[in-house]
């Protein structure tokens, strides 16, 4: 069995020594939004972090020096029992410029091609559909034999269901490659749940997710790009628990006075199996009754393993095993782990 982790982070192990590089990436950060960024050591620890915070005083974003390091993520990866590994950067997609981006690129490229095979990258890019970030993913695509793009779940106030992202839709939908959509650290409305550490950043990641993935279902926006293959973090921010709720079967025969919560759309379900896929991001942090429950309603062929790493070594380190551990058949089991991520990158 091939075991796929298609939700590993990565940035420049120089991103702390490199100076011009951690300025360019730190000016691409919005303050003009409310979000506040700073460099500083860890206490009592020989290390730096960048840590981002919205609003000011409110951290939601660690990352930590010496975290990327090729040597020590193949390690981890062989303890994990980890085959292989999908790339993405970390929430810094809603910020970057192109050339950033570029330099993102360039750099990933570089990481994976010593990885003797065992790493693949997404390509990113501001997502507006101009000539110059197109050109830049097909770069990615056809020279740096990246296998889909990374996005992020909403930029600023808007998610993608937005008609400005329609032109870079356009594109991929043609290019017809998979689409990575990271979670952002806050929903747009994010006031009542900011002064609780795991409120804020756990369950605000799932708000952001969870709403993206519905205004992308229910806005027709796979109706206008149906090949389009949307793979979020963080289950969809739990979205397997609100299935049957915001996406109704179709209607029974007792009858209603006022249709309530008629969608007016009969594609829904479909649309969810064929154009919507779910990493896990921790599988021991969701636990194997809810595991079990987002295979049974989103698919066994629409879930991807993911640990989010490097965030949590014990969901990378134990990850696998509980996925073993599930009711669910080996053949299944197969899927979650891999299969799934190497039909749906082409791996």
């Amino acid at each position: 069995m091939t075991i796929v982790d298609a939700n590993m982070h990565w940035l420049p192990d120089t991103l702390f020594t490199d100076q011009k590089l951690q300025d360019a990436m730190m000016a691409c950060i919005p303050r003009q939004h409310g979000l506040h960024a700073r460099v500083e050591t860890v206490e009592g620890k020989n290390i730096r972090q960048i840590i981002i915070e919205e609003p000011k005083g409110y951290a939601n974003i660690n990352y930590a020096e010496g975290q990327y390091n090729i040597e020590s993520q193949l390690e981890d990866m062989d303890r994990a029992g980890v085959d292989k590994a999908v790339f993405r950067i970390p929430v810094w997609q809603e910020w970057l410029d192109l050339e950033c981006s570029k330099q993102i690129n360039d750099r990933l490229a570089d990481y994976v091609s010593r990885s003797n095979g065992r790493f693949t990258a997404l390509a990113v890019a501001p997502p507006w559909g101009d000539q110059a970030s197109i050109r830049e993913v097909e770069r990615c695509i056809n020279e740096l034999g990246f296998k889909g793009v990374q996005m992020a779940c909403k930029y600023g106030d808007i998610y993608l269901d937005n008609e400005a992202f329609f032109p870079y839709f356009e594109f991929l939908n043609d290019l017809n490659v998979p689409i990575v959509v990271h979670h952002t650290p806050l929903p747009v409305d994010y006031g009542s749940i900011l002064d609780f550490n795991n409120q804020r950043r756990q369950y605000g990641r799932c708000i952001a997710q969870a709403t993206a993935v519905g205004r992308e279902l229910f806005s027709g926006l796979f109706d206008r790009f149906p090949n389009l293959k949307l793979s979020h973090s963080m289950l969809g921010g739990g979205f397997f628990a609100f299935v049957d709720m915001l996406v109704p079967k179709p209607k029974h025969s007792y009858g209603d006075a006022v249709d309530r919560f008629d969608t007016g759309r009969t594609s829904l379900r479909d649309q969810l199996r064929k154009n919507l896929f779910f990493d896990i991001s921790g599988a021991p942090q969701w636990g194997k009754a809810q595991l079990e429950c987002a295979i049974e309603v989103l698919g066994e062929d629409n879930i991807l393993y993911g640990a989010s790493y490097p965030i949590r070594k014990d969901w990378f380190f134990d990850g696998v095993g509980a996925v073993k551990e599930l009711n669910v058949s080996d053949e299944v089991k197969a899927k979650v782990l891999g299969l799934n991520a190497i039909k749906l990158f082409n791996l």
